[in-house]
């Protein structure tokens, strides 16, 4: 079993000293589930940043030099004290429920993005990078490479240097059925998954973590967004390359 994210931070830094790096502050909104530990070792483990915050609904001893946890008050985010940050990451994974540490972590819902991404803002953000989960193959072709919708383009609308949007297709939710009508009903369904283009399937956590710690480092100032299809190529090999073309095709 794998461990939880702030666990796999002690262990990612047994041995290392944290240094200068240059990149100032990273503040992780929703570091939870595979993607928000594996993005939590890549970021915050091998000391990209200087500092690094992690947003906790419950008080966490910090295990790791450098890194904190920073309580998020019970109050609306509008009314949030503002913290010094210059890059900041948002996820909304689901947290794993026998990880201790990941139910005591702070995860946005969707609805919450454009207050946070306000309150971001307000702290210094530069630089915002969301990883947006979606149900794979309900997506329009015409939002899948722009921005999908007005909480979107509010954030956009705010004046960062740059925003990353990472689409990532989810895998579907294991549903509970209250009969034997609604199992075959939801079998007859299912048969629509095999429409499902591969490029749309979804990405091992790992391959998509890599993806955005690469966009962090080479994206110009701008908005970039990334369709599944491209989430998914890059997942097949040569991701630095992928990247490249994506975030320098202007």
């Amino acid at each position: 079993m794998s461990a939880d994210p702030l666990q796999a931070l002690q262990a990612a830094s047994r041995g290392a000293q944290p240094i200068a790096s240059g990149e100032g502050t990273l503040l992780i909104a929703g570091a939870t589930g595979a993607l928000g530990q594996e993005l939590v070792r890549r970021l915050a483990g091998r000391h990209r940043f200087d500092h690094t915050r992690v947003l906790a609904r419950e008080p966490i001893r910090d295990g790791l030099r450098g890194v904190e946890t920073l309580l998020a008050p019970v109050a609306e985010i509008a009314q949030w004290p503002l913290v010094a940050a210059d890059t900041a990451l948002v996820l909304f994974e689901t947290p794993r429920l026998y990880y201790d540490r990941e139910r005591a972590l702070w995860t946005p819902e969707p609805a919450q993005l454009p207050a946070l991404a306000r309150w971001l803002r307000a702290c210094g953000v530069r630089t915002l990078a969301i990883v947006q989960p979606h149900d794979q193959g309900r997506l329009p072709e015409a939002l899948k490479r722009g921005l999908a919708s007005l909480d979107e383009e509010a954030v956009v609308a705010l004046g960062f240097e740059r925003v990353i949007i990472v689409r990532s297709a989810q895998k579907p939710a294991a549903a509970r059925f209250a009969n034997p009508a609604e199992r075959l009903a939801a079998w007859m369904l299912s048969i629509a998954r095999f429409m499902v283009p591969t490029s749309e399937q979804p990405v091992r956590a790992t391959k998509v973590a890599e993806l955005v710690d690469v966009a962090l480092r080479i994206a110009p100032p701008g908005v970039h967004v990334a369709a599944p299809e491209l989430v998914w190529q890059a997942a097949q090999g040569e991701l630095r390359a992928v990247a490249e073309g994506w975030l320098r095709a202007r």
